[in-house]
C-alpha cells in the first residue's frame, strides 16, 4: 500500500443502513484479501443534547445520515466490489465515481484530528479556527501535548475566561 495513495472516499447507503454497510464492507475487505488496500471505515457521530420528559440526556447522532467514510488506498478493480456490497448505493462523486475528500474538507467536517503545528509554547498568542469560539483570540496557558490540548485565556464580554481546546483548533495569531 502506498500511504500517497491513501484517501477519504464518501459511499451513499440506504437509510438506515450505515453499520450494516460498515460490517459488509469489513466482510468483504477480508474476503477479498484487500484489508492491506484499507485503513479505516467511519461512521461520523456527534453528541446531541435530547429532552425527555423533562429529562436531560446526551445521544449519539449520525453527523451525515445514510453516508459512511472510508480511507483506502483505492483504485478502479475495488468499484465493483464495493458498489456491490448489500446497503451501498454508490461512491459520492461525478457519475458516481469516487471523488477523494481534500485535506480541508477532511479537516473541516472533523473526520481526523490533525495537529498542524505543535511548536506552540506557553505565553503565545493564538487563534481558535474551529468550534464555538472560532474566531476568538487567546493566550495559551497550558499545553498537555499527551491528549493533544490546551488551556487559553480568552477574552469573552470584558472578561478573561479559560477554556480548553484541542490542539488542531488552534492556529498562530498574527
Amino acid at each position: 500500500m502506498n500511504p500517497d495513495n491513501v484517501k477519504w472516499y464518501v459511499l451513499h447507503t440506504y437509510s438506515g443502513y450505515e453499520n450494516m454497510v460498515k460490517v459488509n464492507l469489513e466482510m468483504v475487505f477480508m474476503k477479498n484479501n484487500l484489508m492491506d488496500r484499507l485503513v479505516e471505515i467511519n461512521i461520523p457521530m456527534e453528541d446531541v443534547v435530547e429532552e425527555k420528559n423533562g429529562k436531560r440526556k446526551i445521544v449519539q447522532r449520525k453527523k451525515f445520515p445514510c453516508y459512511v467514510l472510508i480511507k483506502m488506498d483505492y483504485d478502479n478493480s475495488m468499484w465493483h466490489i464495493i458498489t456491490n456490497t448489500r446497503g451501498v448505493t454508490g461512491f459520492v462523486g461525478p457519475q458516481g465515481r469516487p471523488l477523494p475528500l481534500t485535506d480541508e474538507e477532511v479537516k473541516r467536517m472533523r473526520i481526523e484530528k490533525v495537529v498542524s503545528d505543535t511548536d506552540f509554547k506557553e505565553g503565545d498568542k493564538v487563534k481558535v479556527t474551529d468550534g464555538a469560539l472560532e474566531g476568538f483570540v487567546g493566550t495559551i496557558e497550558s499545553i498537555d501535548l499527551a491528549n493533544s490540548k490546551c488551556k487559553l485565556s480568552v477574552s469573552m464580554f470584558g472578561r478573561i475566561t479559560p477554556v480548553e481546546l484541542e490542539l488542531y483548533q488552534i492556529e498562530r495569531a498574527e
